[in-house]
């Protein structure tokens, strides 16, 4: 038995299918598969119910998972324990990023990190806030640039920079010619807002008082497209400072306009796990997105 045995079946009982296992591996379905017969013949159990439309962890795999588990992160701890003491400014630093904050702030961080920073190779996944905290804690990702307060054990953060929101609408929109819109303004109007599990969503609903989730009939899962639908003339948004970044508006056809200060914004993050021995690099991306950011410190 070996590591990369215990990788095999965390992979097959986190997928329940040995294609996507394997793929997530990066070996082909035979060797996966290959492999694990061998396992199982060493052991004498069988770990996966087989059938052409499932595959199931049998119960003595459900006892041996944790088991797996711990093994291959105390081993990948000890890999990275060892390359953070040689140089933790160099290797990969695998970094989750929320759909909100990633097409519009990574471009600007990327070449100035580069630059500084040769040696060290980020590795983007772009996902929603609850999907990236549990990669985080599976040690899947290194760290996570959120937008919510991190209330878990283990995970610490830094605080990057604080960003208003904006409100976005059609050109021709009653409210465009105001020079700042006020929280009461902001509850008459007609909200688009993204889908389920997207933080921006909450923080939208919240800053309008619209529990009901805005309509009924939209639920964007991105951006850009809730901010093309207001151009049509669908509705309104709001959007984060960060995706104008000097322009006049995030998308023709759309008036952009600040809200009182105090209605409504976000505080973005750099989150990690307390135990990380590379905390050197995460404060290198910290220190850049805080200088390269208009609203960094």
């Amino acid at each position: 038995m070996n590591l990369r045995d215990l990788r095999y079946v965390i992979a097959v009982a986190d997928h329940r299918h040995f294609g996507r296992a394997a793929e997530a591996c990066h070996v082909s379905q035979p060797t996966l598969s290959g492999q694990l017969r061998k396992l199982e013949e060493m052991l004498g159990m069988t770990l996966f119910e087989r059938t052409n439309k499932s595959v199931v962890p049998t119960q003595a795999a459900e006892q041996i998972l944790p088991l797996a588990r711990a093994a291959v992160e105390n081993a990948d701890a000890i890999a990275a324990l060892a390359q953070g003491w040689r140089d933790p400014l160099a290797g990969s630093l695998r970094l989750g990023v929320i759909p909100t904050l990633g097409p519009y702030l990574m471009p600007r961080v990327l070449g100035p990190l580069k630059q500084h920073y040769p040696n060290l190779d980020l590795v983007l996944w772009e996902d929603v806030t609850d999907n990236l905290l549990s990669r985080l804690r599976r040690h899947e990702l290194d760290a996570a640039l959120l937008a919510t307060d991190v209330m878990e054990d283990g995970i610490v953060d830094i605080p990057l920079f604080d960003e208003p929101f904006l409100l976005v609408m059609p050109e021709a929109h009653p409210l465009s010619a105001m020079e700042q819109i006020d929280a009461a303004r902001l509850e008459t109007v007609e909200m688009l807002v993204l889908a389920d599990g997207h933080c921006l969503r909450d923080q939208a609903l919240a800053a309008c008082k619209q529990p009901g989730g805005g309509r009924a009939d939209l639920r964007a899962t991105s951006l850009e497209m809730l901010l093309n639908m207001v151009a049509a003339g669908y509705g309104c948004t709001l959007a984060p400072a960060v995706t104008v970044a000097g322009r006049a508006s995030p998308v023709s056809g759309t008036v952009t306009q600040p809200l009182a200060p105090g209605t409504a914004g976000r505080t973005v993050r750099l989150a990690f796990r307390e135990t990380f021995p590379r905390r050197t690099a995460v404060e290198a991306v910290a220190a850049a997105i805080r200088t390269l950011h208009p609203g960094g410190t």
